[in-house]
């Protein structure tokens, strides 16, 4: 995100449309810069989805960050309850009144409910706000909401003429103004009463979508007119410092590819990849329930912190309860760790809150507690109950910001299917991965056995052939290829003939010397 500096204004673009930065975390990215200097801009969603906050945090930021004073006209909302929920932001809205930095014009409706006689004419309210824009020297105004006016006064087309006056006149006074409207659906026309969105020069679309069982908020740019943005939806969430967006589209993976290794805590796995992980690479361990997966987490991150490295393990399927004793079934000290100040613990129900939330959630304990190593088990669990898309987005986002602060990721996935062939992942979400651990069940002889299998190491020699292994009180037990047998992933393995198995021997023999030529 662009940088703090005395102006708001971001002169960096090399276009002719001057921006101002809100400082709304992400949504100077996705607007490549902010909001067009000078102009009204038209931020539309259902009832609850934000649009007060932002233009209550846009005004904020611009007395914070710029010391540019703002104005903000409610129609709706009383400045006394403005003020109130601003503090739960730890936003000082009166300090900044008393100050002369901000000034709230109250034009909610009349509490008393009187009639309004004769025609709608918003003449004084905008002599009001020009008159404030001048002794304060303010350059932000904020508008909410002018769904309320329309709400007043039966005449649409009128009350649409007025509306279409006063931004005349912010724009006249050279105002950058955040106007915010009501709509029905949440995918359906712009605003409430059909015509807003052509009064202003730049429209935004703020949603709160049920998908599944939970909530998506999303924020998309309709239109900045004369200049560039960048297109589609994207998630956002609301925190504690107020609207906080994930520009997925504007990641830059800027850090250059690390040659270290580090360890994943058993020896056997660290030759079949030909010496560990890469260090700042994302692996993914994929399997049926009971193959092992978190048996390598729980390994990956006591190594981690045996060589003095913090780390976060973020459970999403087990208690910490069960989390403990399963670790010292295999001979791993979790709870000496943490008292180390090495490993932190982080357990949640997926369905707690949204992905944007657990996103926003595992961004700001990777901040506070600085991790070298982080972990997800699992990424199954959090894909319950939302769409392949949102899954998809919130993955990229962990990925992302862990190569961006150059941490080792460790994720598992649960497959669905006990044995033979799967999909990697349900979501496609392999791409994203740096290495891929293959875990599964195969019947042999009439008996059960884990089968394990690098299936991919991006940049790197990686061993191809399928392990036996086996889980005791020491751990993961990774043993050698299974013998005389094929179909392995297939889940039901069949003997290789004698004949066959010279046959092969052969090939690779000739093989071999080829390579020597």
């Amino acid at each position: 995100m662009n940088q703090p500096s005395q102006s708001g204004q971001n002169k960096s673009k090399l276009v002719g449309v001057q921006k101002i930065r809100t400082m709304i975390e992400g949504f100077d990215d996705i607007s490549h810069g902010g909001l067009p200097v000078g102009r009204t801009t038209l931020v539309s969603g259902t009832s609850g989805t934000g649009k007060t906050l932002m233009g209550v945090q846009f005004l904020y930021n611009g007395i914070r960050h710029f010391d540019e004073p703002g104005i903000l006209v409610t129609f709706e909302e009383s400045p006394r309850d403005i003020i109130k929920n601003a503090q739960s932001f730890d936003w000082d809205l009166q300090q900044l009144l008393d100050e002369g930095k901000l000034f709230i014009l109250d034009a909610s409706p009349d509490p008393e409910g009187q009639e309004v006689v004769g025609n709608f004419d918003l003449s004084a309210l905008i002599e009001r706000i020009q008159y404030a824009i001048r002794k304060y020297k303010a350059k932000r105004v904020s508008i909410d909401s002018v769904t309320a006016v329309f709400q007043q006064y039966d005449a649409a087309s009128v009350v649409r003429r007025e509306i279409f006056r006063l931004v005349a006149r912010l724009k006249q006074v050279g105002a950058t103004t955040l106007m915010t409207t009501e709509r029905v659906d949440e995918y359906g026309p712009v605003a409430r009463f059909g015509v807003e969105e052509f009064v202003s020069d730049n429209v935004v679309i703020v949603r709160n979508v049920l998908e599944g069982e939970r909530r998506r908020r999303t924020v998309e740019i309709l239109k900045l007119r004369g200049t560039t943005h960048m297109k589609g939806e994207y998630p956002f969430t609301i925190t504690n410092d107020g609207i906080n967006i994930f520009p997925l589209g504007a990641m830059r993976l800027t850090q250059k590819s690390s040659n270290v290794r580090v360890s994943s805590g058993v020896k056997t796995l660290d030759e079949m990849c030909g010496g560990g992980f890469f260090k700042d690479s994302i692996i993914l361990a994929t399997g049926a329930t009971g193959t092992g997966k978190t048996l390598l987490v729980s390994k990956f991150l006591e190594n981690g912190c045996k060589e003095g490295e913090r780390a976060i393990l973020f459970a999403y399927e087990e208690s910490r309860a069960q989390l403990f004793r399963n670790a010292t079934s295999w001979g791993t000290n979790f709870e000496e760790m943490e008292r180390q100040g090495l490993l932190k613990i982080i357990c949640a129900y997926p369905e707690s809150a949204g992905l944007e939330d657990h996103l926003q959630i595992i961004k700001t304990e990777i901040a506070q507690f600085k991790p070298a190593r982080i972990a997800i088990d699992s990424l199954s669990a959090l894909d319950r109950g939302v769409s392949n898309n949102s899954f998809r987005q919130f993955v990229i986002g962990v990925t992302g910001y862990a190569k961006q602060e150059e941490i080792t990721g460790f994720f598992t996935n649960t497959t669905e299917q006990f044995m033979g062939s799967h999909s990697i992942t349900d979501s496609h979400i392999s791409t994203i991965t740096d290495t891929i651990l293959m875990l599964q069940y195969v019947e042999i002889r009439g008996e059960m056995s884990r089968a394990l299998n690098v299936f991919k190491m991006r940049g790197s020699w990686h061993d191809k052939g399928i392990r036996e292994y086996t889980i005791d009180e020491g751990g993961p037990q990774i043993k050698d290829s299974f013998r005389n047998l094929e179909r392995i992933i297939s889940g039901s393995p069949t003997r290789i003939s004698v004949d066959e198995k010279s046959e092969l021997s052969r090939i690779v023999k000739g093989v071999q010397g080829e390579g020597l030529l």
